[in-house]
Protein backbone atom coordinates (compact mmCIF):
# COMPACT_ATOMS: atom_id res chain seq x y z
CA UNK A 1 0.00 0.00 0.00
CA UNK A 2 2.67 2.43 0.83
CA UNK A 3 4.87 1.48 -2.03
CA UNK A 4 1.18 2.46 -4.11
CA UNK A 5 1.18 5.39 -2.14
CA UNK A 6 4.93 6.60 -2.71
CA UNK A 7 4.18 5.65 -6.53
CA UNK A 8 1.05 8.11 -6.83
CA UNK A 9 2.90 10.93 -5.31
CA UNK A 10 5.97 10.60 -7.86
CA UNK A 11 3.43 10.69 -10.47
CA UNK A 12 1.94 13.60 -9.40
CA UNK A 13 4.89 15.26 -9.19
CA UNK A 14 6.04 14.43 -12.74
CA UNK A 15 2.75 15.18 -14.07
CA UNK A 16 1.90 18.60 -12.06
CA UNK A 17 4.41 21.43 -12.17
CA UNK A 18 2.58 23.66 -9.07
CA UNK A 19 3.09 20.42 -6.29
CA UNK A 20 5.14 21.68 -4.07
CA UNK A 21 5.66 18.42 -1.82
CA UNK A 22 5.03 15.35 -0.91
CA UNK A 23 3.31 16.76 2.24
CA UNK A 24 1.65 18.73 0.02
CA UNK A 25 0.15 16.52 -2.68
CA UNK A 26 -1.07 14.22 0.54
CA UNK A 27 -2.98 16.24 2.27
CA UNK A 28 -4.12 18.71 -0.33
CA UNK A 29 -4.55 16.92 -3.96
CA UNK A 30 -8.50 15.82 -4.12
CA UNK A 31 -7.68 13.46 -6.90
CA UNK A 32 -5.37 11.29 -4.92
CA UNK A 33 -7.89 11.29 -1.86
CA UNK A 34 -10.53 10.10 -4.92
CA UNK A 35 -8.11 7.09 -5.92
CA UNK A 36 -7.25 5.90 -2.76
CA UNK A 37 -11.10 6.21 -1.29
CA UNK A 38 -11.88 3.98 -4.87
CA UNK A 39 -9.08 1.66 -4.19
CA UNK A 40 -10.78 0.68 -0.78
CA UNK A 41 -14.43 0.66 -2.40
CA UNK A 42 -13.38 -1.74 -5.33
CA UNK A 43 -11.91 -4.12 -2.87
CA UNK A 44 -15.08 -4.09 -0.55
CA UNK A 45 -17.02 -4.43 -4.30
CA UNK A 46 -14.94 -7.15 -4.92
CA UNK A 47 -15.72 -8.60 -1.85
CA UNK A 48 -19.49 -8.35 -2.59
CA UNK A 49 -19.93 -5.97 0.02
CA UNK A 50 -21.77 -3.84 -2.77
CA UNK A 51 -23.57 -1.46 0.04
CA UNK A 52 -20.56 -1.28 1.90
CA UNK A 53 -18.61 -0.13 -1.49
CA UNK A 54 -21.23 2.40 -2.84
CA UNK A 55 -21.04 4.62 0.45
CA UNK A 56 -17.33 4.73 0.64
CA UNK A 57 -17.86 5.71 -2.88
CA UNK A 58 -20.72 8.27 -2.30
CA UNK A 59 -18.36 9.81 1.19
CA UNK A 60 -15.41 10.42 -1.01
CA UNK A 61 -17.86 12.12 -3.95
CA UNK A 62 -19.02 14.38 -1.09
CA UNK A 63 -15.45 15.00 0.02
CA UNK A 64 -13.12 15.52 -3.35
CA UNK A 65 -16.41 16.46 -5.81
CA UNK A 66 -15.24 13.23 -7.63
CA UNK A 67 -17.37 10.04 -8.80
CA UNK A 68 -16.18 6.90 -9.15
CA UNK A 69 -17.55 3.65 -9.54
CA UNK A 70 -16.76 1.39 -7.34
CA UNK A 71 -16.77 -1.83 -10.04
CA UNK A 72 -14.46 0.79 -12.46
CA UNK A 73 -11.10 -1.03 -12.68
CA UNK A 74 -8.07 1.64 -12.55
CA UNK A 75 -4.28 0.60 -13.50
CA UNK A 76 -1.54 2.33 -11.88
CA UNK A 77 -0.53 5.84 -11.89
CA UNK A 78 -3.58 7.20 -12.72
CA UNK A 79 -3.98 10.84 -12.03
CA UNK A 80 -6.64 13.48 -11.91
CA UNK A 81 -5.68 16.46 -12.18
CA UNK A 82 -7.98 19.25 -9.91
CA UNK A 83 -10.93 17.39 -10.98
CA UNK A 84 -13.64 19.07 -9.52
CA UNK A 85 -16.80 17.27 -11.89
CA UNK A 86 -15.17 14.31 -13.25
CA UNK A 87 -17.54 11.06 -13.42
CA UNK A 88 -16.34 7.40 -14.05
CA UNK A 89 -18.89 4.59 -14.39
CA UNK A 90 -19.26 1.07 -13.62
CA UNK A 91 -17.65 -0.49 -16.47
CA UNK A 92 -14.94 1.53 -16.96
CA UNK A 93 -11.40 -0.03 -17.52
CA UNK A 94 -8.54 2.35 -17.59
CA UNK A 95 -4.89 0.93 -17.94
CA UNK A 96 -1.31 2.48 -16.51
CA UNK A 97 -0.46 5.73 -16.67
CA UNK A 98 -3.17 7.64 -17.46
CA UNK A 99 -4.39 11.68 -16.60
CA UNK A 100 -7.79 12.97 -16.63
CA UNK A 101 -8.20 16.55 -15.92
CA UNK A 102 -11.35 18.39 -14.37
CA UNK A 103 -15.09 17.88 -15.68
CA UNK A 104 -14.15 14.52 -17.33
CA UNK A 105 -17.14 12.07 -17.83
CA UNK A 106 -16.47 8.50 -18.10
CA UNK A 107 -20.25 7.54 -19.40
CA UNK A 108 -22.31 5.30 -20.31
CA UNK A 109 -25.33 5.08 -23.08
CA UNK A 110 -27.37 1.62 -23.06
CA UNK A 111 -29.34 0.57 -20.29
CA UNK A 112 -28.44 -2.99 -20.77
CA UNK A 113 -26.42 -4.77 -18.12
CA UNK A 114 -22.83 -5.40 -19.56
CA UNK A 115 -19.90 -3.25 -20.80
CA UNK A 116 -21.54 0.21 -21.03
CA UNK A 117 -18.17 2.42 -20.61
CA UNK A 118 -15.05 3.62 -21.91
CA UNK A 119 -11.75 1.59 -21.67
CA UNK A 120 -8.85 3.89 -21.74
CA UNK A 121 -5.44 2.17 -22.71
CA UNK A 122 -2.07 3.31 -21.35
CA UNK A 123 -0.82 6.42 -21.73
CA UNK A 124 -4.27 8.15 -22.52
CA UNK A 125 -4.56 11.96 -21.71
CA UNK A 126 -8.35 13.08 -21.45
CA UNK A 127 -8.31 17.24 -21.56
CA UNK A 128 -10.63 18.99 -18.92
CA UNK A 129 -14.71 18.88 -19.84
CA UNK A 130 -14.66 16.18 -22.36
CA UNK A 131 -17.32 13.50 -22.67
CA UNK A 132 -15.81 9.80 -23.73
CA UNK A 133 -19.65 7.92 -24.03
CA UNK A 134 -20.22 4.66 -24.34
CA UNK A 135 -18.00 0.97 -24.89
CA UNK A 136 -15.50 2.32 -27.20
CA UNK A 137 -11.73 1.76 -26.84
CA UNK A 138 -8.88 4.63 -26.83
CA UNK A 139 -5.42 3.75 -28.12
CA UNK A 140 -2.40 4.02 -26.03
CA UNK A 141 -1.01 7.45 -25.86
CA UNK A 142 -4.32 8.88 -27.22
CA UNK A 143 -4.94 12.70 -26.42
CA UNK A 144 -8.46 14.07 -25.95
CA UNK A 145 -8.87 17.69 -26.27
CA UNK A 146 -10.55 20.03 -23.83
CA UNK A 147 -14.40 19.81 -24.24
CA UNK A 148 -14.36 17.18 -26.95
CA UNK A 149 -17.43 14.24 -27.27
CA UNK A 150 -15.90 10.61 -28.18
CA UNK A 151 -18.55 8.45 -29.02
CA UNK A 152 -16.34 5.97 -31.43
CA UNK A 153 -12.98 4.34 -31.18
CA UNK A 154 -9.62 5.91 -31.19
CA UNK A 155 -6.39 4.50 -32.69
CA UNK A 156 -3.22 4.28 -30.74
CA UNK A 157 -1.35 7.95 -30.74
CA UNK A 158 -3.95 9.94 -32.16
CA UNK A 159 -5.23 13.37 -31.51
CA UNK A 160 -9.11 14.22 -31.24
CA UNK A 161 -10.70 17.47 -30.57
CA UNK A 162 -14.00 18.57 -31.33
CA UNK A 163 -17.84 18.17 -30.81
CA UNK A 164 -18.37 15.13 -32.41
CA UNK A 165 -14.26 14.28 -32.06
CA UNK A 166 -12.16 14.09 -34.80
CA UNK A 167 -8.65 13.38 -35.90
CA UNK A 168 -6.04 16.29 -36.18
CA UNK A 169 -2.45 16.62 -37.13
CA UNK A 170 -0.18 13.84 -37.33
CA UNK A 171 0.20 10.59 -34.79
CA UNK A 172 2.58 11.80 -32.32
CA UNK A 173 5.53 9.28 -31.42
CA UNK A 174 4.28 6.01 -30.03
CA UNK A 175 5.32 6.82 -26.74
CA UNK A 176 5.02 10.90 -27.18
CA UNK A 177 6.24 13.32 -23.54
CA UNK A 178 3.32 14.11 -21.13
CA UNK A 179 1.42 17.18 -22.50
CA UNK A 180 -1.11 18.90 -19.82
CA UNK A 181 -4.49 18.70 -21.27
CA UNK A 182 -4.05 16.31 -23.63
CA UNK A 183 -3.18 19.01 -26.85
CA UNK A 184 0.05 20.73 -27.80
CA UNK A 185 0.16 24.29 -28.45
CA UNK A 186 0.21 23.71 -32.27
CA UNK A 187 -2.10 21.19 -32.10
CA UNK A 188 -4.80 23.51 -29.93
CA UNK A 189 -7.61 24.90 -32.98
CA UNK A 190 -10.59 23.76 -33.99
CA UNK A 191 -10.93 21.47 -37.17
CA UNK A 192 -12.63 24.59 -38.63
CA UNK A 193 -10.31 26.97 -37.46
CA UNK A 194 -7.80 24.82 -38.86
CA UNK A 195 -9.21 25.16 -42.33
CA UNK A 196 -9.85 28.53 -42.40
CA UNK A 197 -6.28 29.09 -41.05
CA UNK A 198 -5.34 26.65 -44.57
CA UNK A 199 -7.65 29.05 -46.73
CA UNK A 200 -5.67 31.95 -45.62
CA UNK A 201 -2.12 30.32 -46.00
CA UNK A 202 -3.29 29.52 -49.52
CA UNK A 203 -4.61 32.91 -50.27
CA UNK A 204 -1.40 34.81 -49.07
CA UNK A 205 0.75 32.13 -51.41
CA UNK A 206 -1.59 32.91 -54.54
CA UNK A 207 -1.47 36.83 -54.06
CA UNK A 208 2.40 36.68 -53.69
CA UNK A 209 2.43 34.27 -56.93
CA UNK A 210 0.51 36.97 -58.73
CA UNK A 211 3.22 39.73 -57.19
CA UNK A 212 5.98 37.75 -58.48
CA UNK A 213 4.20 37.73 -62.18
CA UNK A 214 3.75 41.26 -62.06
CA UNK A 215 7.10 42.19 -61.28
CA UNK A 216 8.52 39.69 -64.07
CA UNK A 217 6.02 41.06 -66.69
CA UNK A 218 7.05 44.53 -65.83
CA UNK A 219 10.55 43.73 -66.55
CA UNK A 220 10.02 42.42 -69.69
CA UNK A 221 8.08 45.71 -70.44
CA UNK A 222 10.95 47.45 -69.84
CA UNK A 223 13.15 45.02 -71.73
CA UNK A 224 11.75 46.02 -74.97
CA UNK A 225 12.55 48.38 -77.81
CA UNK A 226 11.47 51.95 -76.61
CA UNK A 227 8.05 52.93 -77.87
CA UNK A 228 6.73 49.47 -78.38
CA UNK A 229 6.28 48.85 -74.42
CA UNK A 230 4.87 51.90 -74.03
CA UNK A 231 2.54 51.20 -76.50
CA UNK A 232 1.43 47.52 -74.79
CA UNK A 233 0.94 49.38 -71.63
CA UNK A 234 -1.49 52.26 -73.19
CA UNK A 235 -3.15 49.65 -74.90
CA UNK A 236 -3.51 47.93 -71.48
CA UNK A 237 -4.71 51.00 -70.17
CA UNK A 238 -7.51 51.40 -72.31
CA UNK A 239 -9.29 48.40 -70.58
CA UNK A 240 -11.17 45.35 -71.74
CA UNK A 241 -14.03 46.99 -72.89
CA UNK A 242 -12.33 49.53 -75.29
CA UNK A 243 -11.50 48.68 -78.66
CA UNK A 244 -8.12 48.93 -80.03
CA UNK A 245 -7.15 51.40 -82.83
CA UNK A 246 -6.44 49.58 -86.02
CA UNK A 247 -2.61 49.54 -87.16
CA UNK A 248 -1.40 50.12 -90.89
Amino acid sequence: MFKRLREDIATIRVRDPAARSAVSILFTYPGLHAVLAHRLANRLWRWNLQGLALWVAYMARVATGIEIHPGASIGRRFFIDHGTGVVIGETTEIEDDVTLYQGVTLGGTSLEKGKRHPTLKAGVIVGAGAKIIGPVTLGRNVRVGSNAVVNKDVAEGITVVGVPAKPIGKAPEPAPAFVAYATPCDDLTDPVNRALCGLGEEIAALRQRVQQLEGENAAMRAALPHGEGQSEANDDDLGAGQPRRARN
